[in-house]
């Protein structure tokens, strides 16, 4: 290669400069344009620009897919509840019928839940909903032939989230 010459650190090579000094930051300068030994303008960076909302998704947001039908709309879910008195209290057991234990429509735990009140109106308590949701949505798939679903009033209401937790019977296992 031929030099044509070297200034302070730099070498020059045809019209492009490189710099031999190392990096840090008492040897900063401002950077050069290759081909010039000038310091380079500053330009502003070019704005950022949002992008426009997409209509299919947008759509698709505003008018989700309908679901299907129901094929258990018209039939009962739960076929009856009885009050009894257990080792540590008072118990509602729910009996589902055929198509409570098929039904998976998103509706359909709210739907069984309200008949259960329309047979039972004082099992209206958030620790009691927890049990029952609980066992629509998981006892159902564990033990799918469970006879009855067993409620306690004397469970603590500890929430959805931690009923499911303690497998549907916080506060202890059933007796």
């Amino acid at each position: 290669m031929r030099y044509r010459g070297r200034l302070s650190g730099v070498l020059l090579m045809g019209a492009a400069a490189v710099s031999l000094s190392g990096c840090g930051a008492s040897q900063e300068s401002a950077p050069v344009v290759i081909g010039s030994l000038e310091p380079a303008a500053y330009t502003e960076p070019p704005p950022v620009l949002a992008l426009p909302a997409s209509p299919t998704v947008a759509a698709d947001i505003a008018d989700p897919t309908p679901l299907p039908p129901n094929p258990y709309a018209d039939l009962p879910l739960i076929d009856g509840t009885e009050w009894t008195d257990a080792v540590d209290g008072r118990r509602l057991l729910i009996y589902p019928t055929a198509a409570g234990r098929a039904d998976t429509y998103p509706t359909a735990g709210d739907r069984a839940w309200q008949e259960v009140l329309d047979r039972s109106p004082d099992a209206d308590t958030p620790g009691m909903r927890d049990q029952f949701h609980c066992h629509w949505e998981w006892a159902r798939l564990v033990a799918p032939d469970k006879p009855s679903w067993n409620l306690e009033p004397w469970r603590p209401a500890v929430g959805y989230d931690e009923t499911v937790n303690a497998l549907c019977n916080p506060g202890g296992p059933e007796r």
